[in-house]
């Protein structure tokens, strides 16, 4: 990190020769302050974006007729864990900002309340001062979208999923994707006697998060950093079975997902990019925070069928909590 902002100041002050290079070493520390905090900040509900985009793909394991379309109506409901809703930030944790009138405090992450506080620090003999970026202030996160699925020749069917971008309190989500399930139990007859359905599936989602992030003022202009934006490219694996008990289906489903993170600062450009591009930079500095993790999820779910509609309630666990719940037409 030091020696990526080194880079920065001597960049800056080739460019701008009127100044102290006091001044554009301290830009680089703001820029390294915000990295930090944007990583505290923005992770938490990535995180759980891939637990909301894990949940309800599969109405059941069972075999059905060869070209069975179904299409769903969903509702995601993601309960916000207490434990990443906010993080400490101390004075010692900068370079360039301190807390206003404290020395350490506790602020909320994107998964947090309304609370805030000022950063300030000092350029160009003016003060720089912000107040830091709001969480969603929700106990729970709802988002609809829209799934269908077509049975395939072989056991296999397509599953398809959309929701159009949700607006959060302090921010937007959306998830779309696409997966095949199969059969297994097909290849046994002992098990479809008994009504007892085993299949396998692999699923691709996108996750999309976007929140206010920092507005920032200097004596060179505004930093244009004011929107923070999260991508999560998320492979799921699925083993998938359940028992038929007359009208209802009982089904387990065991997850493994691993998932690949992007951060992104955005928004309208500020001043500053006259004399350099402070959004490339920080998208620069994000790639250091990008890191791949893999979940397990245990996802319990019940189907209730009347005729050709299925009410469908899925409860997932593991590191968070999720609720799914569907309505599905069978065609």
């Amino acid at each position: 990190m030091k020696d990526v902002i080194k880079c920065f100041v001597i960049l800056f002050c080739l460019k701008i020769n009127a100044q102290t290079s006091s001044d554009f070493e301290k830009i680089g520390y703001l820029l390294s302050d915000a990295l930090l905090y944007s990583e505290k900040y923005i992770i938490p509900i990535t995180d759980a974006a891939v637990y909301q985009s894990s949940s309800g793909w599969v109405l059941s394991p069972k075999k059905k007729e060869k070209w069975n379309f179904t299409l769903g109506i969903h509702t995601n409901i993601f309960f916000v864990p207490k434990k990443n809703r906010d993080f400490q930030i101390k004075n010692s944790d900068f370079q360039f900002f301190e807390i206003e009138g404290a020395t350490t405090t506790i602020v909320p992450t994107s998964l947090g309340n309304n609370d805030q506080i000022y950063l300030v620090g000092e350029i160009g003999n003016e003060q720089v001062r912000f107040k830091t970026p709001r969480g969603i202030n929700q106990e729970t996160i709802i988002y609809p979208y829209l799934q269908a699925s077509l049975e395939l020749p072989y056991g296999f069917e397509f599953i398809g999923r959309y929701s159009t971008k949700t607006k959060l309190k302090k921010g937007n989500y959306q998830v779309y994707g696409a997966g095949l399930k199969y059969n297994i139990s097909q290849h046994f007859s002992s098990w479809e006697s008994k009504k007892i359905h085993l299949a396998v599936a692999t699923i691709y989602s996108k996750e999309d998060v976007s929140f206010d992030f920092l507005d920032v003022n200097t004596a060179y202009g505004n930093l244009g950093i004011s929107e923070i934006n999260g991508l999560v490219d998320t492979w799921h694996f699925n083993l998938l079975f359940s028992k038929e008990f007359k009208n209802f289906d009982l089904n387990g489903n065991f997850i493994i997902n691993h998932s690949k993170f992007e951060y992104l600062v955005g928004g309208p450009k500020g001043s500053i990019e006259d004399l350099i591009p402070i959004q490339d930079i920080i998208n620069n500095l994000l790639t250091r925070i990008a890191k791949n993790k893999t979940n397990s999820i245990f996802e319990i779910t019940g189907v209730y069928h009347i005729g050709k509609i299925a009410l469908q309630s899925s409860f997932a666990f593991g590191k968070f909590a999720n609720l799914n719940l569907g309505v599905q037409y069978q065609f």
